[in-house]
């Protein structure tokens, strides 16, 4: 495949983190590595050298011990990673204590009652002792070590410190965004069993305060059916306009409240008033994450260490630094944010809208001095028809742009750098969110996002070339594998891959042992080894078809993203499975709908995605307007908006494998344009029927074409 590979960026420094890993390996190892390749092929040949130097190049707080891991084993082996240490995530965000440096500064979207929302700000200081107090209160509430606490939140101070309170003393966190239907959000809560949850009172959306305290009951309603002890409350009193404290039940906790028994109690501390970390072991779980298809937990060990590579050697993150990603606290580029905390940064919260004024962000760039903007590609494709940053902000103090959620497209590479900041290093990075959501009906549970961390990404060391991912992340062995499962040259479209293992690797679909009956353990055990080693001899399979090129001014290869290899959805760079969508058919359509298959559609150039849904109705019935809008309604109540199918087509026949299974990755292929010759008809049980999806998808081409 020929791409081309404009010069966007070039580094000017030869001081960078990476730089100084480099020569620090060199002279630890007595080697005379020369570049990035250089570097990038050691860490995956050493990966046992390679993360017991990142631990003490990071300088993570805790007991390291003598055993890394087997460097020879297989991914599929799930091995252990340092066997002995004993750390804490939140210690390790925590460690800085600054009076005057501020650690989190929070904005909110303007409405027309509060045109000029005040900035929240809390120094380090004040979040230690903050998180302190919540520590506190939660062991005053009987949470301790592998309690699940849970938070339905919106992107706040609060959430933050809920989330490093929880870590602190042991339990592991469950986030979901405060846009997420109170039903998808029950699936979620009901598997983990949360012992708290944290929610807010209202959020801010396109310049509207949303009520959030009638979502929170739904939530409770169905909590209340099927958990055998109700999770504790603690409700956020945001402030907002027509929000009061009417509807709340008795038995809630306001924050402020809770923080104040926590004060009171000074539970957790040591004698001279310092938290009392739970120091775990490598592989005590730290969070549950929720995207599409399964539950996995990340490791609190294999979190910390990619976190602090990411950003503190990749990234280069410093003190002086303000970062900001747009995000939900259901993203993972939440969690991706907070571990700034430990370079002693500034991190900025977001609660709204980024578009419907689209100034705001960029006038918060010059405002508070931000360095580091993440976002999405559908986010940067939105901006770029209808703003151009650069005609009215200065910008000056940017230094880096990321993207992620979905593959940025060249054309928008050349837009960053004409119509934001000409000399940022622009980061499109892929691999991050971890956990997935655990599909009792469908065991849907391959996807694009997670590991938690990046396989590919961004570097301060490396230029930036149109189109691609910068490099494959230090320690990431990451290749592209042909047909056959050997290794594509440079240039070869291929199977994204990893062939070594690496310390964030999931500990594995939710329930892990001790947490789940033994045959709920067996079948999360059997759904991880299918999701993402089943035929792979051993290599850990991503889904993502990628391109590796060839290695230009010693970057190892860029990496170019062509799409999912799998049948997960991905409509404005929001990923989801569709069990998502068959869950809501079967609940509430089974007496119409028979069967279904939902695929996406190309758009946009490749942008972008469109959600197609596909139906056989029973006994040849027609689809009518009045079931495609009861359909979408359904969908958009009990998932979100971003569920919501472009498409509702009826079909007489949904394709099946011999074995029984929808063959979503085919009919993807099909609509979006490629030929019934490239289809093997003798793995499917009705091939007969693929005609009709060549047919429909020539039309759906078209009609793109045509808007």
């Amino acid at each position: 495949m020929s791409l081309p590979s404009s010069l966007l960026y070039q580094p000017s420094s030869t001081n960078t983190a990476t730089h100084r890993f480099l020569d620090r390996i060199n002279a630890k190892y007595s080697l005379s590595l020369a570049s990035y390749s250089d570097l990038y092929h050691w860490s995956t040949a050493h990966i046992d050298d390679f993360w017991d130097s990142i631990w003490d190049e990071t300088k993570i707080l805790g007991h390291k011990g003598s055993v890394v891991v087997d460097k020879d084993a297989k991914p599929a082996e799930n091995v252990p990673w340092f066997s002995e240490a004993q750390l804490n995530w939140a210690e390790n965000m925590l460690q800085h204590r600054s009076l005057s440096k501020v650690a989190l500064i929070q904005a909110t979207e303007p409405t027309p009652q509060n045109a000029h929302p005040k900035l929240k700000r809390c120094t380090y200081a004040e979040l230690y002792s903050l998180v302190a107090h919540v520590v506190s209160a939660l062991i005053h509430h009987g949470v301790k070590a592998g309690d699940r606490v849970a938070s339905y939140s919106s992107n706040c101070i609060e959430n933050v410190a809920a989330c490093l309170a929880t870590t602190a003393l042991g339990g592991i966190w469950v986030s979901a965004a405060a846009d997420f239907g109170a039903e998808g959000v029950l699936e979620r809560f009901e598997q983990v069993q949360p012992k708290l949850i944290f929610t807010v009172d209202a959020v801010v959306y396109n310049a509207k305060v949303h009520n959030h305290i009638s979502k929170l009951k739904s939530l409770l309603s169905g909590l209340n059916e099927v958990l055998s002890t109700k999770p504790k409350i603690v409700v956020v009193s945001t402030g907002l306009e027509g929000i009061d404290r009417a509807d709340w039940h008795d038995d809630w906790v306001d924050w402020s409240d809770f923080v104040c028994q926590g004060q009171d109690v000074k539970a957790g501390r040591t004698e001279d008033g310092e938290i009392k970390w739970y120091r775990g072991s490598f592989n005590h779980p730290l969070w549950i994450l929720f995207s599409s298809g399964t539950t996995g937990r990340p490791k609190t060990g294999g979190m910390l260490l990619q976190a602090r590579k990411e950003l503190a050697i990749c990234a280069d993150l410093q003190p002086d630094d303000v970062f900001f990603y747009y995000t939900t606290t259901g993203w993972m580029m939440w969690n991706f944010l907070v571990g700034g905390l430990a370079s002693g940064c500034t991190l900025v919260l977001y609660d709204g809208s980024p578009l419907r004024d689209p100034a705001f962000l960029w006038n918060l760039v010059d405002e508070l001095g931000i360095t580091i903007y993440g976002t999405s590609a559908k986010y940067i494709d939105h901006l770029s028809k209808k703003y151009r940053p650069r005609e009215h902000h200065s910008l000056q103090t940017l230094r880096q742009i990321y993207s992620t959620g979905s593959p940025l497209a060249p054309q928008l590479f050349d837009w960053v750098y004409e119509n934001i900041h000409p000399t940022v290093l622009l980061g499109s990075i892929t691999g991050k969110s971890n956990a997935r959501m655990l599909d009792s009906a469908h065991g849907s549970n391959t996807g694009g996002t997670d590991i938690c961390s990046l396989f590919a990404g961004m570097n301060t060391m490396l230029p930036v070339y149109r189109g691609e991912i910068q490099c494959r992340m230090l320690g990431m062995a990451v290749e592209s594998y042909g047909p056959d499962g050997k290794v594509n040259p440079p240039g070869v479209e291929g199977e994204l891959v990893c062939v070594k293992p690496f310390p964030c690797m999931p500990a594995g679909f939710w329930p892990l042992p001790g947490f789940g009956s033994d045959e709920a353990v067996q079948a999360a055990q059997k759904r991880f080894q299918d999701a993402y080693f089943s035929g792979s001899q051993g290599v850990w399979y991503h889904g993502d078809h990628v391109l590796i090129t060839q290695s230009k001014q010693g970057n190892a290869g860029g990496v170019v993203m062509l799409g999912r290899s799998d049948g997960v959805l991905n409509p404005g760079g929001v990923r989801f499975g569709s069990a998502e969508l068959y869950d809501v058919i079967d609940a509430h359509f089974a007496d119409q709908i028979e069967d279904y298959i939902a695929i996406g559609q190309s758009i946009d150039n490749g942008i972008d995605e469109r959600v197609i849904l596909f139906v056989k109705l029973h006994n040849d019935q027609t689809l009518s307007p009045t079931l495609i809008d009861a359909i979408r309604t359904q969908i958009r109540q009990r998932r979100t908006p971003r569920h919501v199918p472009n498409k509702i087509i009826q079909v007489h026949q949904i394709p099946y494998t011999l074995n029984g299974k929808r063959v979503e990755v085919l009919v993807k292929k099909i609509v979006n344009g490629a030929p019934l010759s490239s289809i093997n008809p003798a793995t499917l049980l009705n091939p007969q029927c693929l005609e009709f999806y060549v047919n429909i998808g020539a039309e759906l081409r078209d009609e793109c074409l045509r808007n």
